[in-house]
């Protein structure tokens, strides 16, 4: 979708990760600090483990910005593995030590898929690309791109609103259940609120008892998953398209989130509660507005119809397994002998949703940049304000 394109590398243990980020417009301010508050606020979290007391990401810009402004090349970015200083004898490029390999795959992990795709006598060279520190990159990448939408006034928020069986009754959803004027800023101090919160829950009450639980969960050397909404705020009207089912928003934005580790179902708007209603409590009702745009009461579709943005907020939610490292691993089998044994245990965390919403947020902006790109795009961001001012201002809500 559109001409925004974007690739990472770099393995969990590896030497750093390194993103490329295609079709920025020249003509972009950027902003150093928002990229690495950003990894920061990856890197919080209630439930984390070991890693993230050794990680302190920064990322740093090799090309395609010069003094701070985008020039239209290819951005390049690179984020070191602290980590690495501990691992490069066993994780060296031309040279090293493959001591204690791993033979045994967890669970719900990439390892024995891996293992038979790849071919590797060492699931680490599986796990190592399959872990979830991928993920910093993207954080990064998205936001620049973030940096991009920011101009044209879009806004991207998230909160958790599950752990485990622990959920919150203040969700994006049942705020958009009724539109009034003030449905925004509503959703804004929620996110201002969940950001006050190692769980990046809104809701102290529900936010302790969450807590209580991810604390159960580590003293049975246990983890725990959970969900996470996200919000785009002020999207104009026409991103993706209903021509070509490849170019439908939805379906990008779905498989987006989907490719995030250990998120295994997406829903947008009511989602699932969909199938359980009457299409007169589903659909939202076409209304007169302030102006010759109409208006909409009720935003149950979650901000897209036809795979096009219909100019309300898009609402995402998502939802993520328990992470399969386990401290009391689950059975599995040695590959070199066949004989059953307990999984390999990875240092990990027992709960990684706080951190999960963060990186959602990411992959929100990068799936939006893509479609904005592909509706508004031009070499330079003039070029883009030009195209957007003729067709889109108008339209965003």
């Amino acid at each position: 979708m559109g001409n925004l394109r974007i690739l990472t590398a770099g393995e969990s243990h590896g030497k750093g990760l390194v993103g490329i980020l295609e079709g920025l417009p020249a003509g972009l301010k950027l902003n150093r600090e928002k990229i690495d508050e950003q990894l920061k606020r990856r890197q919080g979290g209630y439930g984390r483990g070991e890693r993230m007391q050794i990680e302190f990401d920064r990322a740093e810009i090799l090309s395609g910005v010069r003094f701070g402004v985008t020039l239209g090349s290819p951005v390049a970015v690179l984020i070191e593995n602290r980590d690495w200083a501990n691992w490069k004898d066993r994780m060296g490029v031309w040279k090293g030590r493959e001591d204690s390999p791993v033979k045994v795959p967890r669970p719900g992990h990439a390892d024995l898929a891996g293992h038979f795709k790849y071919g590797h006598r060492d699931l680490r060279n599986v796990l190592e690309r399959a872990s979830a520190r991928e993920t910093a990159m993207r954080v990064a990448l998205g936001s620049i791109v973030r940096q991009l939408l920011e101009v044209f006034d879009i806004w991207i928020g998230s909160h958790v609103i599950q752990i485990q069986q622990v959920t919150s009754q203040e969700t994006f959803r049942k705020f958009c259940e009724k539109l009034t004027p003030g449905t925004a800023e509503i959703i804004r101090e929620v996110c201002a609120r969940a950001e006050e919160s190692e769980l990046r829950c809104g809701n102290e009450t529900v936010d302790e008892i969450m807590k209580k639980t991810i604390l159960v969960a580590k003293e049975n050397g246990d983890t725990v998953g959970g969900v996470f909404e996200v919000v785009a705020l002020n999207v104009p009207v026409g991103l993706g398209s209903c021509a070509e089912w490849g170019r439908r928003l939805d379906g990008h934005l779905s498989a987006e989130l989907m490719s995030i580790p250990g998120i295994k179902a997406v829903e947008i708007g009511l989602g699932i509660e969909s199938g359980s209603r009457f299409g007169s409590e589903v659909h939202d009702p076409i209304v007169p507005g302030e102006t010759d745009v109409p208006d909409r009461s009720s935003n149950r579709a979650g901000g897209i119809e036809g795979g096009m943005s219909n100019g309300m907020p898009i609402v995402v939610r998502a939802t993520m397994k328990p992470i399969p490292t386990l401290k009391k691993p689950l059975p599995s089998i040695d590959l070199e002998t066949g004989r059953a044994v307990l999984a390999h245990k990875e240092r990990s965390d027992v709960c990684a949703v706080p951190a999960a919403s963060v990186v959602g947020e990411a992959m929100m902006a990068i799936t939006l940049g893509k479609a904005f790109c592909e509706k508004f795009g031009g070499d330079s961001l003039q070029q883009m304000k030009d195209h957007y001012n003729v067709s889109g201002k108008i339209f965003s809500g």
